[in-house]
């Protein structure tokens, strides 16, 4: 498991290390409060990804702060047999603004190699940190986060329309997580 991280985590690394996909820039958020944003967040929606094709449910991300100023983050979710899977890596920011994070999930000792680190940018959130929009320049990984499992059909289809606007070809969205009442698309 530990080498399938590994893998997982140096592959999105060095896709996300390729440069912006269009000219228009991507701006994260202005401000981000950590204190806030630290705790469980639950999957809604993403693009696919090489590193969540196993994970059918259940996907939480959860971020701790720590002490000298990194974020732990422990990325767990379910499996078509049952099984619960997580693994568990580093957050820190990257430079000076506080919604643009990096995160690691290769081991530690690897941390001084820039490709096990991927861009983590806020780009859009609630005033009360119930939604988030998580994504980075090339605009190839995208999620929709929620405090809660699900989010009303308003506020998923705004959210939704919200990416699109910020450049996100959404025609491969993975919903985990429809809103109630809906087909999973």
């Amino acid at each position: 498991m530990i080498r399938t991280a590994l893998f997982t985590a140096l592959a999105c690394a060095a896709g996300l290390a390729s440069g912006p996909a269009n000219a228009r820039d991507l701006q994260p958020v202005r401000d981000l409060d950590l204190q806030r944003y630290a705790g469980v967040w639950h999957e809604i929606a993403r693009l696919p990804n090489r590193f969540e094709d196993h994970c059918v449910g259940d996907i939480t991300a959860t971020y701790t702060l720590r002490d000298e100023g990194s974020i732990r983050v422990v990325n767990a979710c379910r499996k078509e047999n049952g099984e619960i899977m997580s693994s568990d890596g580093e957050a820190r920011l990257a430079g000076d603004h506080p919604a643009k994070l990096e995160v690691r999930f290769a081991p530690k000792w690897l941390s001084f190699l820039p490709f096990v680190w991927a861009d983590y940018w806020v780009i859009a959130l609630d005033a009360d940190y119930q939604w988030a929009l998580v994504g980075e320049p090339d605009r190839k990984y995208f999620w929709i986060l929620s405090r809660q499992p699900q989010l009303d059909k308003k506020t998923f289809e705004g959210l939704k329309a919200r990416a699109r606007g910020l450049g996100y070809d959404l025609g491969e969205l993975v919903v985990v997580n429809p809103p109630a009442g809906t087909a999973r698309d």
